[in-house]
């Protein structure tokens, strides 16, 4: 290779490995949010997501797409006798996402991590679970630093998971529920218990040939329990005893809502300063039974317009239905840090899997829990990109959501498809980060992120805000940043602590004492996003590790 030659490659390689400067390109006003356009491509379709401790995501998808278009940097190639795509493959199927600089490096995993599972530990690790093919027993570990990898452990797992479910549990360990073809459960790492754990639930809600319970919505509730849906119904489970505690009634009409009639779920804002704790649930879109029998036939059925709510610590607990104001079947729901929750990316007919969805919603929703039934919808501005299967979204440390993804096929396809192979990343920005909030924004100025703050305690945060404080309106909110993939945010949780007390300190200063989690029922030790909110209004986060 000529000096000349050799030059323009390096440039080329290095501009590959290396992300652009953001575009800064702001499609719509921002009376119902805004959308920026961060990266045109990172080389890798982001199927999976997850917010760390360092501000930094991480993205993969599958290693047997065959090549991306993210070279592995110091030409590094994985060698893998057992893929399908290539067995030596010099290019990244996974990414770290510098937020504040906007700018990405290459990831290498081993094995394959398609449609795989995770959380983040309590030490702020990513522990990711299963795969397929030679990842399908795979526990693969993320450190954040500025020059780590994963690192693969082998037989991590008793069973094959595929389209399993994670949840960080009181006591450090995650539970592993669920996947294809298995009706059971598990615990990481097998440190206690290092065999699956029969599940008939999960058995009796397997729609055969279809499924329809795959990626289960998995929720710890206030007592330790665990909420587990799938499919169109849901148990309160004892994990500790293996106990089936409480059986939920059925979604009224019965439409599934779990994989591949995929809908979304959450679990909404806890309430800490209640006398006492109400857990809710909100369960919302899908597919109508038949769905995705009919997509494999390229009759593409309308999507479901429904959310389901549901009290789950009430003693006669009932689904109460809503209708939203579009359709949506693979939407995502995230909750915002003043307690609201944003539904978006998704279909309006058709089902998950390769080919089937069709009618793109670009417009996402917002819902605002606490107001009455008819008025909690509200219409957000729409993207221009298409965010179908594969798509996902977590929320930024700044109040913004990060959005990307959507590989409706089976392997990357970028011409001559409805919906091509999506590399970019976008910023959705909700209304309350418009520059005319300016004035009610609280500024977190003491303690520093990255402080430490222990259960059933009292504390404060100091805040600057340029405006008038309503005192009654300041509320501290904290959430754990989840794993996102396929519709479903497994992890994800906001608690409402409030305040106990706000002093004025001058010179436009306030201290907010506020009382920290009980337990780790409510919320389990590990690290948080720490919310002040004035008025709707949420200041940038704070990193807090609880414990």
């Amino acid at each position: 290779m000529s000096a000349p030659t050799f030059i323009i490659f390096s440039i080329i390689l290095f501009q590959l490995l290396f992300a652009s400067q953001p575009s800064h390109r702001i499609l719509t006003s921002a009376a119902n949010g805004s959308w920026q356009l961060l990266q045109k491509s990172i080389g890798v379709s982001a199927m999976h997501m997850q917010l760390l401790r360092n501000d930094h995501v991480i993205m993969f998808d599958r290693t047997d797409f065959g090549p991306s278009s993210l070279p592995l940097p110091n030409g590094k190639c994985r060698n893998d006798p057992n893929d399908t795509a290539l067995k030596v493959d010099c290019t990244a199927h996974s990414v770290e996402y510098d937020v504040l600089a906007n700018k990405f490096r290459a990831l290498m995993v081993q094995t394959d991590v398609w449609c795989s599972s995770g959380s983040v530990t309590p030490d702020g690790n990513l522990v990711q679970t299963g795969g397929f093919n030679d990842g399908e027993r795979r526990v693969r570990v993320f450190n954040p630093c500025t020059t780590c990898d994963w690192q693969e452990i082998p037989n991590g797992l008793a069973v094959k998971r595929w389209y399993a479910t994670n949840h960080r549990l009181p006591d450090g360990r995650q539970i592993v529920v669920g996947g294809r073809g298995q009706f059971n459960y598990e615990f990481v790492p097998k440190d206690i218990i290092s065999n699956k754990i029969n599940l008939p639930f999960l058995s009796e809600t397997n729609d055969k040939g279809i499924e329809n319970n795959l990626y289960p919505f998995v929720f710890l509730n206030v007592d330790g329990n665990l909420f587990i849906f799938a499919n169109n119904r849901a148990i309160l489970f004892d994990y500790v005893n293996n106990k089936v505690v409480k059986t939920y009634p059925t979604i009224p009409g019965g439409d599934p809502r779990s994989y591949p009639s995929t809908g979304s779920a959450v679990l909404l804002p806890l309430k800490l300063k209640a006398p006492a704790i109400q857990a809710e649930v909100l369960v919302c879109g899908g597919a109508p039974k038949g769905s995705y029998v009919q997509a494999l036939k390229n009759k593409f059925i309308q999507a479901l317009n429904t959310c389901a709510r549901m009290t789950i610590t009430d003693p006669i607990p009932q689904w109460v239905m809503e209708t939203m104001p579009v359709a949506r079947v693979m939407g995502d729901m995230i909750l915002l840090p003043n307690g609201n929750v944003l539904l978006i990316n998704g279909a309006g007919s058709g089902s998950a899997g390769w080919e089937l969805g069709r009618d793109p919603v670009l417009s996402p929703l917002l819902y605002r829990p606490y107001n009455q039934i008819g008025k909690r919808f509200e219409t957000q501005t729409p993207t221009t990109i298409p965010r179908m299967y594969h798509s996902t979204a977590a929320l930024l440390r700044d109040g913004r959501v990060l959005v990307g993804g959507s590989n409706p096929h089976a392997f990357y396809n970028f011409t001559g498809v409805l919906f091509p192979t999506e590399l970019s990343l976008e910023a959705f920005s909700p209304a309350y980060l418009d520059a005319g909030f300016n004035n009610l924004r609280p500024t977190i100025v003491a303690p520093k992120s990255m402080s430490t703050i222990r259960y059933r305690k009292k504390a404060t945060v100091q805040v600057v805000t340029t405006g008038d404080v309503a005192e009654n309106l300041v509320s501290v909110t904290m959430v754990a940043p989840p794993f996102n993939t396929h519709s479903f945010s497994q992890n994800q949780r906001l608690l409402v602590l409030g305040n106990d007390k706000v002093t004025a300190l001058g010179n436009s200063r306030y201290k907010i004492e506020f009382t920290t989690p009980a337990s780790g029922n409510l919320a389990p030790s590990g690290f948080y996003l720490l919310f002040v909110v004035h008025q709707d209004i949420p200041s940038q986060a704070i990193w807090v590790k609880l414990f």
